[in-house]
């Protein structure tokens, strides 16, 4: 055990809960898993990203550089062994879903706190092709059962525009709940834009998310 401020923490490795292979689960589209983002994922994830610059740019944070630039093959390198650093040190899950063993999208659990407060936020995008097909809320429930029981978090959160129904019925059918609204929250799409805040503590899940996508007929076991 460590102790810090006189309350004591079970010891854990650097960085638990990654990496993971989680599913697969059987939805509408197919077939959904869950796997570590991965350095040959460049041209599927380019492909994608590039073609979907519509459905994405304006939910997303604006980043440095015009959108071709930021998701051309050769900026993948480089997020990826990003994103590889902070998982090592144990400060964010990253993801990418699949679908019938093809890249989806991507998912990840990040600014990882530990200690008292075990929080984290979550996010995720997925191709245009398999939207309303239950991907997204597969992937959610998927990761967020595994934040909660190997990754040793207690709540997760996600911030969402107001106007983005497709996500916000994402969050609500995965078991999310509406905090509240954060005011000009992030710059996204060349403006300071409203977010609603979804949250869900380990206490709320009860069985597991994915137990409950199952038990409503949303999803079943592959």
């Amino acid at each position: 055990m460590n102790s810090v401020s006189g309350v004591s923490y079970p010891v854990e490795s650097r960085h638990p809960g990654w990496p993971a292979r989680l599913g697969p689960l059987r939805v509408s589209a197919g077939e959904v898993a869950i796997r570590p983002v991965r350095l040959r994922d460049a041209g599927e994830w380019s492909r994608i990203r590039l073609r979907d610059r519509a459905h994405l740019e304006m939910w997303e944070p604006t980043g440095i550089g015009p959108w071709p630039e930021r998701n051309a093959f050769w900026s993948w390198p480089s997020q990826w062994a990003a994103l590889r650093s902070l998982a090592r040190r144990g400060q964010c899950l990253p993801f990418t879903i699949t679908l019938d063993g093809r890249l989806a999208g991507q998912i990840t659990v990040g600014n990882v706190i530990r200690a008292s407060l075990r929080s984290a936020w979550i996010g995720y995008w997925v191709s245009s092709e398999v939207v309303r097909g239950g991907v997204a809320t597969a992937a959610v429930a998927l990761v967020t059962d595994h934040a909660f029981g190997t990754g040793g978090l207690h709540r997760l959160e996600a911030t969402v525009r107001p106007e983005n129904a497709a996500s916000l019925r994402v969050l609500t059918k995965a078991g999310y709940r509406r905090e509240g609204l954060f005011e000009r929250y992030l710059d996204v799409a060349g403006g300071w834009r409203d977010h609603y805040c979804y949250a869900v503590t380990r206490e709320e899940t009860g069985t597991g998310l994915v137990s409950r996508l199952v038990a409503s007929g949303r999803a079943d076991y592959a």
